[in-house]
């Protein structure tokens, strides 16, 4: 099992970026797809951006993609989520997520780990 700590949401202008980071702790991050996911208020949560264990394979949302680079440091323990260009609709709360595997997929069931979630909010 791997925790999870998110960090870099907050308040932004439309049209503004933000860079979110997911700190992972244990000694095994690197075995680790991992994925970002968000929630608006009452809608179910959506993929966003996934990454492979090196890095070397990536997958965006088709709504987002040419707004998002997913990128990892094992190094570091951490994944980040450049996001650009951003609207209003962006609004949610963004969830890192942690698969034992390998390789990413766009499906939240696929994953086994789960942080509690950093707040972005795009005012207009």
């Amino acid at each position: 099992q791997v925790q999870l700590v998110e960090s870099g949401g907050g308040l932004v202008q439309a049209g503004g970026s933000l860079r979110l980071s997911c700190a992972a702790s244990g000694r095994t991050f690197s075995r680790y797809a991992m994925g970002w996911f968000r929630q608006a208020p009452g809608k179910e949560r959506e993929f966003v951006a996934s990454i492979s264990w090196s890095g070397g394979s990536t997958d965006y949302s088709d709504s987002l993609k040419g707004r998002l680079t997913i990128s990892r440091d094992n190094a570091k323990n951490t994944v980040y989520l450049q996001i650009n260009s951003l609207k209003p609709e962006d609004t949610a709360v963004y969830y890192c997520a942690a698969r034992r595997n390998f390789y990413a997929t766009r499906y939240l069931h696929d994953y086994d780990d789960w942080g509690q979630g950093t707040q972005v909010t795009v005012s207009s």
